[in-house]
């Protein structure tokens, strides 16, 4: 089983509390002990000056008897805990503070010569570790004889062990506070990533309803919960389209298909007549030309939905691209008596963009106004400058769009209830199509309708250096 962040955290935790305290109970110890014992001989080889200079002199000098001093010697041994030796220039002890059964004892050279020892032991006369300070004195610069302070070890590991055991209830309440703590990261950050981990399930799923609950913080987790919630939506947006796609194809492509079907095998069984196949192969091709526009309509959405289209940005004058586009419409004008008129800011307006994509939208936005127009009506096809750009004006006096229609329009597949008994060949892709084109141009597009009025489609293009140099 993979381990959680849980099970991570609490491992770290535990180590890193284990190895603290081994570490400090092992080399953090040896130093307190080694501290102590150094402070401890600092304070024995003071004691023994003091003893020296107030006592001892005067006894190796034969002023003071070492009856007189025996008292505040014991005194001493009290206050500092450590037993005092006097010791003859010879290394025969002749003072004890603690047993006279020392006396007479004689000790080694090694020991005298050494100013301090650790952990030492005298035989027959100290069984337990001590430390010690050997403090020489002199009378007349002539050595007399020594004094010898003695503590035991014990009391620098009881102390040691005293510091250590105090350190280590503080660590530990420190440890507990951390525990604290990171119980605490654990509701700040784990719980919510759980949360958000759960949610991504649920969207995995297909449930995009679903909530991830991160709603009492607004820190990173939230906006990670906000961002997959949005993409479940976009996600939930997408299965949608796909839902609504396949329905719109398999409604577009099988209504043609079955009329195409359907008069091919009556002329072929003779059902309808051959002076009448004329009229019936033209429905035919009619058909397939909605097929066609269709098919071709699918793969530019495609192609602009996978970004393998690149634009071939040219300067041309859109003068003369709109004349083009309007004469290719002459039969359709003609049909319904409809007059296009055009108006131009300049003879020439000359733009930086792709001119076979440009002149695609021009062709879709004037196929729907001469589709939606009244007989005998006008289309204004408009440019016009500022800022140095050009706006390029579609305006019909048709049916217009209805106002709950006007922000799906640009969907794809979408025809407005209004449109669908006028639109026989439309897609319901030409204006996704203008809408996508102009956004590759980095340009927008406006409409604005009045149901019954008419419908103005105005989209912006760059205007040529060229042209901004002239002006």
């Amino acid at each position: 089983m993979r381990p959680t962040l849980l099970v991570k955290y609490a491992v770290s935790y535990i180590l890193i509390i284990v190895i603290a305290l081994f570490i400090f109970n092992t080399y953090g110890l040896g130093r307190i002990r080694k501290s102590l014992t150094v402070q401890r001989l600092n304070v024995l080889q003071n004691e023994a000056s003091v003893i020296s200079e107030a006592y001892v002199n005067s006894y190796y000098s034969g002023n003071v008897p070492l009856t007189n001093v025996v008292a505040q010697l014991k005194t001493i041994d009290i206050l500092a805990n450590a037993r005092i030796w006097i010791v003859s220039k010879d290394r025969y002890i002749t003072f004890d503070s603690r047993s006279s059964m020392s006396l007479g004892t004689q000790l080694t050279e090694d020991f005298l010569a050494a100013d301090s020892n650790e952990y030492v032991q005298v035989n027959n006369l100290i069984n337990d570790p001590m430390l010690s300070v050997v403090y020489p004195v002199y009378n007349n610069w002539v050595l007399s004889g020594y004094i010898v302070l003695l503590s035991p070890v014990s009391e620098i590991d009881k102390a040691s062990i005293y510091y250590a055991n105090t350190i280590n209830i503080c660590f530990l309440l420190v440890a507990f506070v951390l525990f604290i703590f990171l119980l605490f990261l654990y509701l700040i950050s784990i719980v919510p990533l759980k949360r958000t981990i759960a949610a991504a399930r649920q969207y995995a799923d297909g449930h995009f309803n679903y909530k991830s609950k991160i709603t009492d913080t607004h820190d990173e987790f939230y906006d990670l919960s906000t961002t997959i919630e949005y993409m479940a939506g976009e996600l939930q947006k997408n299965e949608d389209y796909q839902h609504k796609f396949i329905s719109n194809i398999s409604h577009d492509f099988r209504s043609p298909l079955t009329s195409i079907k359907g008069y091919t095998e009556a002329m072929l069984d003779g059902t309808i007549p051959p002076e009448m196949h004329e009229k019936y192969l033209n429905t035919i091709n009619f058909e397939i030309e909605r097929l066609t526009k269709l098919t071709s309509g699918i793969l530019d959405l495609n192609n602009f939905d996978s970004n393998s289209i690149r634009l071939d940005i040219t300067d041309f004058d859109i003068n003369s691209i709109i004349k083009k586009t309007a004469e290719v419409f002459e039969g359709s004008c003609l049909k319904k008596r409809i007059t296009l008129r055009l108006t131009f800011s300049g003879t020439v307006s000359m733009v930086r963009a792709d001119q076979g994509r440009i002149q695609q939208v021009l062709y879709n936005l004037l196929d729907n106004a001469i589709k939606f127009s009244h007989h005998d009506s006008f289309i204004d096809i408009s440019v016009k400058e500022k800022n140095n750009k050009y706006f390029v004006s579609v305006k019909d006096h048709g049916s217009g769009i209805p106002k709950e229609s006007i922000g799906k329009i640009f969907d794809r597949f979408y025809k407005s209830d209004s449109s669908r008994g006028k639109d026989k060949k439309g897609t319901g892709l030409g204006l996704s199509i203008v809408k996508e084109i102009i956004n590759m141009h980095g340009e927008n597009i406006n409409v604005v309708s009045t149901e019954g009025v008419g419908t103005e489609f105005t989209f912006s293009i760059a205007k040529a250096p060229e042209a901004e140099e002239e002006d």
